[in-house]
């Protein structure tokens, strides 16, 4: 028998349910990344996660016969339905073993939700933030999860959404970089140099997080500037801008930031990360006692490096800036101790940002796509 049950968020007893479900179904899949449980206790939390001062969600979990088998989160975010002109319902931490019946079940319930909302569509997955990853692989599955960026699911997800009528709403591509491979036309070199010469922006880098930390709100406000064409783009709130710029100075490498500015203005930022899958398998969702020396351990020895903050803000598109991001991109990639990058999930509809970085040497070998369905 298929019971499907709201989790009741104020209940410790409840979260913990829900968030234990995948951690028991990837237990022995050797390209899942665990979160911290943290992280995604955060995301059930009303009180503290920023998503819930202008949107609302709710979580189910569906049981056979006692035995959790599927969970989803369902998402109403008015910012972004106003942005977009859209009625859309969202879902997301969408977990489930290889059973139509439950998952149909779960389903029909987010849909009841939505409609009881006076929503039309519903989008997923797609999170609660940023630095959530979008969509459900359908691609790449014999490749390690890049971090928590990402989402990584079994080649049956793709197969349940489409058996209930979900379609394609938009693919977002991963791109592995080879460092000796990955190389600018001398053409691109002369335009940033000559943009260099002009003076007009600027190339800051940091060495400790103390210097990124002055500039934290500035990338967050760029960020909230620079995607506005981008399907996953909303207007974020100054709470969601402040959380953004926490969530990068906890797990950024200040190395590894690099800004554009205009005078005391971002106006583009390369943000790349020390790649801690392994430490995260090994901390298997907690910091403490032992998970903390696993991430910085990690830290200094992967030959890793995941490249999922670039941007330049539109109005510099054509002032040379794409080609200063592209110099910067080339340098962080092929100076930096690592033997292999990833550019995490660039939507398909960037179509100029993906051709140039083809062009390069990047070569797409993941990717997650977002289903849609009519309500």
């Amino acid at each position: 028998m298929i019971q499907i049950e709201q989790i009741d968020t104020t209940s410790k007893q409840q979260v913990k349910r829900f968030i234990d479900l995948p951690y028991r179904l990837y237990a022995d899949e050797p390209h899942w990344v665990p979160p911290l449980r943290a992280d995604v206790t955060l995301m059930l939390d009303r009180a503290k996660h920023p998503f819930y001062e202008r949107s609302e969600a709710d979580f189910f979990i569906a049981s056979r016969d006692g035995r959790d088998v599927a969970r989803i989160a369902a998402l109403e975010c008015p910012p972004y339905n106003t942005h977009h002109g859209t009625r859309r319902a969202q879902f997301y931490l969408f977990d489930c073993e290889e059973d139509l019946e439950s998952v149909t079940g779960l389903f029909e319930r987010v849909y009841d939700w939505a409609r009881a909302r006076g929503l039309t569509e519903l989008v997923g997955p797609k999170g609660f933030s940023a630095f959530d990853g979008y969509g459900v692989q359908v691609e790449g599955f014999e490749h390690r999860q890049m971090m928590t960026m990402m989402n990584y699911n079994f080649p049956y997800y793709p197969v349940l959404l489409e058996a209930l009528g979900f379609r394609k709403e938009v693919d977002f591509v991963s791109c592995y970089i080879q460092p000796e491979t990955f190389q600018l036309p001398e053409r691109v070199h002369r335009i940033a140099e000559r943009v260099r010469q002009r003076g007009n922006l600027q190339i800051r880098t940091f060495r400790s997080k103390r210097e990124v930390a002055v500039w934290a709100d500035r990338i967050g406000q760029a960020y909230n500037q620079a995607f506005v064409n981008n399907w996953e783009y909303y207007p974020l709130s100054q709470r969601e801008i402040d959380f953004l710029a926490e969530q990068l100075l906890t797990v950024a490498d200040p190395r590894l930031v690099t800004l554009i500015t205009n005078d005391e203005r971002v106006v583009g930022f390369l943000v790349a990360f020390a790649d801690v899958s392994r430490g995260l398998q090994r901390a298997k969702g907690r910091l403490f006692p032992f998970g903390i020396l696993h991430l910085l351990l990690d830290m200094r020895r992967t030959q890793w490096m995941a490249l999922n903050g670039a941007g330049i803000l539109p109005e510099y598109h054509g002032l040379g800036g794409n080609a200063l991001l592209y110099a910067r991109i080339e340098r962080a990639v092929r100076d930096s101790r690592f033997q292999h990058a990833e550019l995490t999930q660039v939507a398909e509809t960037a179509v100029q940002m993906r051709h140039d970085l083809e062009n390069l040497g990047a070569r797409p070998y993941k990717n997650h796509r977002v289903y849609l369905r009519d309500l």
